[in-house]
């Protein structure tokens, strides 16, 4: 690592602000591994006042892995990739606004997500994240012995998330975004990468466990939903202008607060092409992973 980068991890879980880096200029390829080695220790990073365009930012992403669009949102009229993350002072709700892993409700959900900050209220708008290696391994063995075995069903029409993209849907959705998407995954996710394991259900998406019905898996979910965002297991960043996230939906959940009513917030995401996630012992029908397109 050149003398000149910097990494001040923010919390004990996860989270480091990486320094002495300059997004707008073509980054050397041994400085993007340092990036990528820095960003999979700590599961997100967080860079500050960076001054770029849209396509540097997505120059920057591209870096990193395919660029994917999101599903149900339209993205910018010039970058479609861009997807403008948005709260209006009138607006009560703020998009995405509840603990999660981004659109796991996909087959093949996305690895990894940026976020850059172009308008930001004067104060609040923060983001939490949280560590789901911890969630995993601070679990009971007798739980771990029970989830290995399980898989999830994850839609993207649950009733917590539909409630936060409903402003978004007014005026941008996408041709198709009144489809259902269900992904079917392991509870347990190996990270591709890292070779660890990850608890891999959210309170946003998942809905019960293949093979038992939603009253019978809420005991159970209604735990891990709990469990896994204790604070220890977690780091909060506050934004401001030119800010950008960083996170692997593989392995961290995030939250966006929702504690600045009558100011404008603007972001824009982009999210970058994962695998299908593999789990410990257990397989996904081939009949179950067909149903990713069903019209609502």
């Amino acid at each position: 690592m050149g003398d000149s980068i910097k990494v001040l991890p923010i919390a004990g879980a996860l989270g480091a602000v990486i320094e002495g880096i300059d997004l707008s200029t073509d980054l050397s390829e041994g400085t993007v591994a340092t990036i990528r080695r820095i960003w999979l220790e700590h599961l997100v990073v967080f860079f500050q006042d960076q001054n770029i365009s849209p396509a540097q930012f997505l120059a920057f992403t591209r870096r990193f892995g395919q660029v994917t669009e999101y599903p149900l949102v339209k993205g910018l009229e010039d970058y479609p990739e861009i997807i403008p993350v948005v709260k209006l002072e009138h607006e009560r709700v703020n998009f995405g606004g509840i603990w999660h892993s981004d659109t796991a409700y996909l087959e093949v959900p996305p690895m990894a997500s940026m976020l850059i900050a172009r308008e930001v209220p004067p104060v609040g708008g923060d983001t939490l994240f949280a560590n789901m290696y911890l969630a995993y391994e601070t679990l009971s063995d007798g739980m771990k012995h029970l989830l290995d075995g399980l898989v999830a069903l994850n839609t993207s029409v649950k009733a917590e998330a539909t409630r936060t993209r409903e402003d978004r849907m007014k005026d941008s959705a996408r041709l198709d975004g009144t489809k259902e998407y269900v992904g079917v995954h392991p509870v347990v996710r190996i990270h591709p990468e890292t070779g660890r394991r990850a608890l891999y259900v959210n309170v946003a998406h998942t809905v019960s466990f293949d093979g038992m019905t939603p009253a019978e898996s809420a005991p159970i979910l209604d735990y891990l939903f709990r469990h896994q965002i204790r604070s220890e297991f977690t780091c909060r960043f506050r934004w401001r202008v030119g800010s950008i996230a960083f996170w692997d939906n593989r392995c961290a959940q995030h939250n966006p607060i929702n504690d600045y009513h009558g100011h404008r917030r603007v972001m824009h995401r982009v999210t970058l092409a994962g695998d299908r996630p593999v789990g410990t012992h257990c397989s996904v029908s081939r009949d179950r992973r067909r149903m990713t397109t069903q019209e609502t």
